[in-house]
């Protein structure tokens, strides 16, 4: 009876038990459907609804010719579902084998067995995205690995997941690779630096979005958003001329061994950069496009400066021209420190123009410090007015602070002003020096550099860069002719000589100055050389600056160290555009708004018809019979236009007439084809010929 009793007790409670649980898990289920039914409702909904987020294509970097300086190639690595829902074990072990060898065949680090061995273990285990193999293939690659067996089946019934990479690459290797940019390696992030950072927004699209719903074990597509593809971007760089800069730059590093350089070709007119090279020494001894030096470095320019300096002091009226400077033996105290010149025992009395020409420190520091020593202020302030302290404000990131000291802040020192009047004791980028010599090119008018000139989608136009003017006149014409004279000087009588060219004017100023930045200090004896200018003289079209930094071999002297870079590129440059002296230049059309425009041509021609259309005409009295012309606010100017001898000058665009006279009078045998203007040349503009060789004009 006792045991009887114990084992209802022991019903009982298990009865009561199980009541109880039954109690609570209903009422679990009752909170769950009650309570929290919206949230649980939206995680199976998140379960069973997948977005996939479908990358839009980045949009290409292209130079000005439209040649792609950077574009994205696709690249795939393999994965396996090995849980799909078509992917049985018939078809998994009836292709295994064939799979394993075909992938062995195509990777070729690999067995076939040990494929096999992978793929079975994966199968095993129930991975859902298996890497099948670490290396990225190619689009064609990819067809050809979707042929293979079990993959050819697809996503559902093979477990085949293609997963898609962007590479960015670079076509003309490192050409203005600095400037062009990169990417980070996530690739959310966009660029990194140059054009990919600055123009990124733009260059990556919009994204789309795929809405897919898990319904019987497979994935079906309910809604998508297409992506938008990226813009392209075009750059004003131009592959020949950066070809150029880059190659003449190389070899005068590698024969001086310096430790970095860099060069920029400008467009007077505009302001569009037509090369950038930036060269580095790395720790193996070669070069490469390591950091951009001509936007990001501001050093004490040395020489170069001497510019501003001149000036201002023109421009104020303190000096002309002819005035007479001594500078003695080549020393000279201000206060506790001694200027000296370069030229061993001085240079003794000079006039303000050869002052600047041979390049003497004593020189300049005395036409500013003995005119402005009172009055500190008056200099620095018109250097101010010239933008020389403020950044140039260019969409490139990294570009270097320009420093310029104001009198009464603490560290303006009794000798601040000659060291400064000399290109000491400030900063400055080389490409705020060029932008700067290029507003004296281009008539006093200081434009902004620019980097792109428009911004494509799909071919298409959308938005195209205009010139900024950063200051429409940093002086009077007056003064800018006084400067002209002075840089044109240098080069046929100063310390640049040495690359004075028999076909063309170049204007420009060397600098050699000892570096002094936040890395060096003037104990460690390091020079930089630099040489700033534009050609041709008589009617710029670009200005350059090339800048050396660190020569060795007991050589850093700006006109053999960086003279001679400029001169190679502005060389290579006036031969590959020669018909440049009948090109109008954009301020030119500005200027002519009432005026007709003309080509060049014959004189006694072109006279005529202006004479009777009643245009002003100045400059008949050139002698010459071929003239260039230039439209003017209140008539059109007259230039001779000379063609060197020995070399083939550039005709395309031109009518046969002029073309043919131009060729034949120059000893050349012409073959003309076709009607029209001249669209090709057999012998290219610039190469030395021969009397009596034939040149084949192909008209269209």
């Amino acid at each position: 009876m006792q045991i009887k009793r114990s084992i209802i007790l022991r019903f009982g409670l298990l009865y009561i038990g199980i009541a109880v649980l039954a109690v609570v898990i209903l009422g679990k289920a009752l909170y769950l459907r009650v309570v929290e039914g919206n949230k649980w409702e939206e995680v199976v909904e998140e379960h069973n609804n997948k977005d996939i987020v479908i990358d839009a294509n980045r949009g290409d970097i292209l130079a000005s010719d439209y040649r792609k300086l950077a574009c994205s190639v696709p690249t795939y690595r393999i994965y396996m579902d090995m849980l799909a829902h078509g992917l049985t074990d018939e078809v998994f072990n009836a292709n295994i084998d064939s799979l394993s060898l075909l992938l062995s065949r195509f990777y070729g680090d690999r067995s076939k067995a040990s494929f096999k061995s992978g793929l079975k273990r994966a199968r095993a285990e129930g991975k859902r995205y298996y890497r099948v193999h670490p290396r990225r293939i190619s689009f064609t690659e990819l067809k050809k690995v979707k042929e293979f067996p079990i993959f050819r089946l697809g996503a559902n019934k093979g477990g085949f997941i293609p997963k898609k990479y962007e590479n960015r690459k670079l076509p003309f290797g490192e050409l203005a690779s600095r400037t062009v940019g990169s990417l980070y390696a996530e690739k959310d992030l966009g660029g990194r630096f140059g054009l990919e950072m600055a123009y990124n927004t733009s260059l990556k699209g919009v994204a789309g979005v795929s809405t897919r719903t898990r319904v019987s074990g497979n994935w079906v597509v309910e809604e998508q958003i297409e992506p938008v593809d990226g813009h392209d971007i075009v750059t004003t760089i131009d592959i020949g001329l950066q070809d150029v800069a880059e190659s003449a730059l190389l070899q005068q590093l590698q024969k001086h061994q310096a430790d970095h350089g860099c060069a920029v070709l400008m467009e007077v007119a505009t302001g569009k950069i037509r090369a950038i090279a930036n060269l580095g020494q790395t720790t193996t001894g070669h070069y490469s496009e390591k950091y951009n030096y001509a936007i990001g470095e501001a050093t004490e320019p040395g020489s170069t400066f001497k510019l501003a300096s001149m000036i201002v002091a023109l421009e104020d009226g303190v000096v002309q021209l002819g005035d007479s400077i001594e500078t003695g033996n080549g020393r000279c105290r201000f206060y506790d420190r001694i200027m000296t010149d370069s030229h061993h025992g001085g240079y003794g009395t000079l006039s303000v123009k050869e002052v600047f020409e041979k390049s003497s420190n004593v020189g300049i520091s005395k036409i500013i410090f003995d005119n402005y020593r009172d009055n500190p202020r008056r200099y620095v302030d018109r250097l101010y007015s010239m933008n020389l302290k403020e950044s140039l404000g260019i969409e490139i990131k990294g570009e270097g602070r320009p420093v310029m000291k104001y009198p009464g802040e603490k560290d303006w020192w009794g000798t601040t002003l000659p060291w400064m009047s000399i290109g000491y004791e400030i900063q400055q980028t080389p490409l705020q020096v060029l932008t700067f010599y290029n507003a004296v090119a281009n008539n006093g008018k200081m434009v902004k550099p620019m980097f792109v000139e428009e911004i494509q989608h799909h071919g298409e136009t959308i938005l195209e860069m205009k010139p900024t003017v950063i200051n429409p006149s940093i002086c009077s014409l007056e003064t800018i002719e006084k400067v002209h004279k002075m840089l044109v000087g240098v080069v046929e009588a100063g310390t640049a000589r040495n690359i004075k060219s028999k076909r063309y004017q170049i204007a420009g100023k060397t600098g050699t100055a000892q570096i002094s930045n936040e890395k060096t200090s003037y104990k460690d004896k390091k020079h930089q050389a630099s040489f700033v200018g534009y050609f041709p003289a008589d009617r710029p079209l670009y200005s350059c600056i090339v800048v050396v930094n660190a020569p060795s071999n007991n050589v850093y002297y700006a006109n053999v160290v960086a003279g001679s870079v400029f001169k190679e590129i502005s060389d290579r440059v006036y031969a590959q555009s020669y018909n440049h002296s009948d090109v109008e230049t954009e301020h030119e059309v500005l200027l002519a708004e009432h005026q007709p425009y003309s080509k060049g041509g014959k004189k006694d021609e072109l006279v005529k018809v202006l004479t009777d259309v009643g245009v002003m005409v100045q400059g008949q009295e050139v002698e010459s019979e071929w003239i260039s012309t230039s439209a003017r606010e209140h008539d059109i100017s007259l230039r001779s236009k000379s063609f060197p001898v020995g070399i083939v000058p550039n005709v395309k665009g031109m009518g046969a007439k002029d073309a043919v006279a131009i060729l034949e009078n120059m000893g050349l045998k012409v073959v003309l084809s076709g009607v029209g203007r001249v669209k090709q040349q057999s012998m290219t503009a610039g190469q030395n010929y021969r009397k009596g060789s034939t040149i084949y004009l192909k008209m269209g």
